[in-house]
């Protein structure tokens, strides 16, 4: 059986410029054995969502098949991962969409460009934040 120490972290975006950004941002993390993984559409997100159980995912708003509310949606509420920390990435600051990620139940929102020092310590709260609340 897998230690649960392993961390995971998902990244969804169709920019590969962007997936590269957020994994240059983290790879330090992966000297301390996160483990990241990409996607590229949706459906590709959700599949590795089932299969990894990441414990945060960077989900770009704007990518093909389901659109990143819907990939939200559908973890928090059909797959009932509520632990799973889900990031909004997007490149539009509306209010709208703001309210759509709240609604789809993301528990962050970030504006592209966003500040990778500023992903980074987030990411770290994140992950270590896990350790500390086991059920």
């Amino acid at each position: 059986m897998e230690s649960k120490l392993q961390k995971k972290v998902l990244i969804v975006d169709d920019e590969a410029y962007v997936r590269l950004l957020i994994e240059q941002t983290l790879e330090d993390l992966e000297d301390q054995g996160v483990r990241i993984f990409q996607a590229t559409d949706g459906e590709d997100a959700l599949r590795l969502v089932r299969q990894e159980k990441p414990d945060l995912v960077c989900l770009d708003v704007m990518i093909p098949k389901l659109n990143g509310f819907e990939v939200c949606r559908t973890i928090k509420r059909e797959l009932k991962m509520e632990d799973v920390y889900v990031v909004i990435l997007t490149a539009k600051g509306q209010e709208y969409d703001w309210l759509a990620g709240k609604e789809a139940g993301a528990d962050l929102y970030m504006t592209k460009p966003f500040d990778p020092d500023e992903l980074l310590v987030l990411v770290e709260r994140v992950l270590s934040l896990h350790d500390s609340n086991h059920h």
